[in-house]
């Protein structure tokens, strides 16, 4: 579809996909430009008792936050964080690309390493995170990030228990797996794939396309079979109380729990990522390269997604 060709500071028109009667944009709602002037936006997460939104500006180095009350600022500084969710108890999680790791920041302010080696080799680059109900870190790592030779033979999926430190591979067959997140009661985990070269000990050297699988998830918390493939990809990803699967991919798309797309959200600069806030988890947040976009949806946010 092409892009609707309108000033960057001018609110955006929903794109009229006419694949389903009714849109999930809220009636009149259009996409907004709320701030601007980064140099690369990603990973949006809002924190609901400061009634803000945090997310990463990979380039500069920087956690930014902005809200109604106060507008654009500087959160903190990071080593080039990428993706980044709250755990159970509302504490920030963050994959850092520079530093090969994934935090933890406490409410003090304070950050704590929670992994950055798997038997004994450092991660390529931790690009996007989700916790499941257990407070289990699922995350992806590609190696976007990486300025080192990998030390890791592959771009795999991990599961890391934060209380233990224990880290387990999921998922070994994705080329570039990236943006993940799970369904409203944690029964399914979505991983988006960009596609492109893969090789690890278990497989031969090949190109896999640009995809998003849907797993099962037991109720134990292991990974199950693969349900479907949606053959497109996408970078982050959210999912509503419907279990709607928002997805970015220059656009805004949606797929319904079938893996059919019910419609896009044109957005003016390339989407990267986004998640749901405000007061009633009803306004998607969306990172699209130099910029943060908003606009508002009939159904909130999942509640697995809201933080404590």
């Amino acid at each position: 579809m092409n892009r609707i060709l309108l000033s960057l500071t001018a609110a955006l028109p929903v794109a009229a996909l006419s694949l389903q009667a009714a849109s999930l944009v809220a009636p009149g709602a259009k996409v907004e430009k709320l701030a601007g002037g980064m140099k690369f936006t990603e990973g949006p997460v809002w924190l609901p008792k400061q009634n803000m939104v945090v997310f990463s500006d990979i380039p500069n180095s920087q956690l930014m936050q902005w809200s109604k009350k106060d507008g654009l600022s500087v959160f903190r500084k990071s080593e080039q964080a990428n993706g980044n969710i709250l755990d159970l108890d509302g504490r920030i999680i963050s994959c850092q690309h520079a530093a090969r790791n994934i935090i933890r920041i406490g409410q003090d302010g304070k950050a704590k390493v929670l992994t950055e080696k798997f038997e004994g080799k450092r991660f390529n680059s931790p690009n996007d995170v989700a916790v499941w109900k257990d407070g289990t870190l699922w995350f992806t790592d590609p190696p976007w990030g990486l300025r080192a030779p990998h030390e890791i033979p592959g771009h795999w999926v991990y599961k890391l228990d934060p209380e233990t430190g224990k880290v387990e591979v999921l998922i070994k067959d994705l080329a570039m797996p990236n943006g993940i997140v799970f369904s409203p009661n944690g029964s399914r985990l979505y991983v988006a794939d960009t596609g492109g070269h893969k090789r690890h000990p278990d497989t031969a050297f090949h190109k896999l396309p640009a995809s998003i699988t849907c797993y099962v998830v037991t109720k134990e918390g292991k990974l199950g079979k693969q349900l479907y493939k949606i053959k497109e990809g996408s970078d982050g990803m959210a999912v509503d109380v419907k279990g709607h699967l928002y997805t970015t991919h220059g656009n805004v798309h949606v797929f319904d729990t079938k893996g059919k797309k019910l419609e896009s959200i044109e957005v003016p600069e390339g989407a990267a990522n986004v998640c749901f806030g405000d007061k009633d988890y009803k306004t998607l947040f969306i990172t699209a390269r130099s910029s943060l976009y908003s606009v508002r949806l009939i159904h909130p946010g999942s509640v697995s997604m809201r933080k404590k």
